[in-house]
C-alpha cells in the first residue's frame, strides 16, 4: 500500500468520486495493451490507471475558438493558459482543460499542443512537430508520478508530461520542445491581451465547464496517486516556479518571491522570476530583457518527483 505525502493515500471510493462525471473508469490491467511500451524508459510499474480509460478523458483537436468578447462564460477570475505566438494570442480556460487535459491546435502557423494536469496543477504547451512528423495527442489515463502520461496517435507511445519526452514505444526519450505560456487569470490576460481569442465552450462534448471536478482535490493537503520522491523541504501542494537549464532544474515558492521579481541564475542562463498575487501569475524571463523562458507553475511535490535534485530558491539571505 502507497502512502500520499503528507497522510494515507484516498481510497478507491474516494477516487471515484473524484473522477470527473461523465470519465468513463478504465478496467483492466493498470499496463494497458493500448500502448506500445517497449522500449520503456521509467518503470512500468509506476505507470498506474488514472481511473478512466484510453480516451476516457478525451482531447480536443483543431478546437472552435471565440473572440474575447464572445467568451462570456468566464469571470474575471477564472484562470486561464494564455498563449502568444506573434500576433496570434489565445487562451485555454482551466475550466475546459479540467475535462480534456490536452488540446492539439495551431497557433500562428506552428502545431502545438497545450496540456493541464490537474493532479499536478500543471500547465506546459509543446512544439507538435517531432522527429520530422506532427504528432497528434491523446489522453492515455495511465499516469507516472501522478502526472498524466499523454500517448500519440502515429506510434501510441507514451509521453510525459513534466519529464517533457517519450517514456515507452518507438519515441522512447524523444525530446519535446517547451513553449512559453503564462497561466493567470481571465481578467489580467484580457487587459493585457484585448483580441485574444479564446477557446469555446462548443467542444462537441457534453461536460458541466461549471463545475470543477478537482476542486475537493485542489484544496486538500493530500495526493491521490503515489509519487516516488518525497521531499519535505516545502508542504507538497506548495506552488513553486519550476525551472530548467540544461541539466540544472529550481524552484522558486510563489509565497517567497518578492514583488519585484528575483534575478538568479539556472545553469548558464540568468534569469528573472516574477509572481504577480493579483494576477496569479508567475513568469520567468531573460534577465536582462523580457523575452519568456519555459517554465511551469506547479505543486512542489510533483516539480521534485520528477527533479529531485532540484535546488529550491529561499530568498536572498
Amino acid at each position: 500500500m502507497y502512502r500520499s505525502l503528507s497522510c494515507a493515500p484516498l481510497t478507491w471510493a474516494t477516487l471515484c468520486l473524484l473522477v470527473p462525471a461523465g470519465l468513463v473508469l478504465g478496467g483492466g490491467s493498470l499496463l494497458a495493451e493500448d500502448f506500445d511500451l517497449s522500449p520503456s524508459s521509467i518503470s512500468r510499474s509506476e505507470i498506474l490507471s488514472g481511473g478512466p480509460g484510453k480516451d476516457g478523458i478525451p482531447a480536443l483537436s483543431s478546437p472552435a475558438l471565440v473572440g474575447a468578447t464572445e467568451a462570456r462564460y468566464l469571470r474575471p477570475e477564472d484562470r486561464v493558459v494564455g498563449i502568444a505566438r506573434g500576433a496570434d494570442i489565445r487562451a485555454y480556460p482551466l475550466r475546459i482543460l479540467n475535462w480534456h487535459e490536452v488540446v492539439n491546435d495551431t497557433v500562428d502557423g506552428e502545431p502545438i499542443v497545450v496540456t493541464y494536469c490537474p493532479l499536478t496543477d500543471s500547465a506546459v504547451a509543446f512544439d507538435r512537430s517531432v522527429a520530422g512528423k506532427v504528432l497528434d495527442f491523446g489522453v492515455s489515463g495511465r499516469l507516472y508520478r501522478s502526472n498524466v502520461l499523454m500517448y500519440d496517435r502515429q506510434t501510441d507511445s507514451l509521453w510525459s508530461q513534466l519529464a517533457a519526452r517519450g517514456v515507452t514505444g518507438s519515441m522512447n526519450e524523444t525530446v519535446l520542445r517547451p513553449l512559453p505560456v503564462e497561466v493567470t487569470t481571465w481578467a489580467d490576460w484580457h487587459s493585457r491581451h484585448p483580441t485574444t481569442r479564446v477557446l469555446s465552450l462548443a467542444t462537441g462534448y457534453h461536460r458541466d465547464y461549471d463545475r470543477d471536478p478537482y476542486a475537493r482535490y485542489r484544496h486538500s493537503s493530500r495526493t491521490m496517486f503515489p509519487v516516488g520522491h518525497l521531499d519535505e523541504r516545502l508542504p507538497a501542494k506548495d506552488l513553486v516556479i519550476g525551472v530548467r537549464g540544461g541539466s540544472i532544474s529550481k524552484a522558486y515558492p510563489l509565497r517567497a518571491l518578492p514583488a519585484a521579481g528575483v534575478v538568479d541564475k539556472v545553469g548558464d542562463r540568468a534569469i528573472r522570476v516574477r509572481f504577480d498575487p493579483i494576477a496569479k501569475r508567475g513568469t520567468v524571463s531573460e534577465a536582462d530583457s523580457d523575452r519568456a523562458v519555459p517554465s511551469v507553475v506547479l505543486y512542489w511535490f510533483a516539480w521534485s518527483a520528477f527533479y529531485p535534485d532540484t535546488g529550491l530558491w529561499a530568498g536572498d539571505r
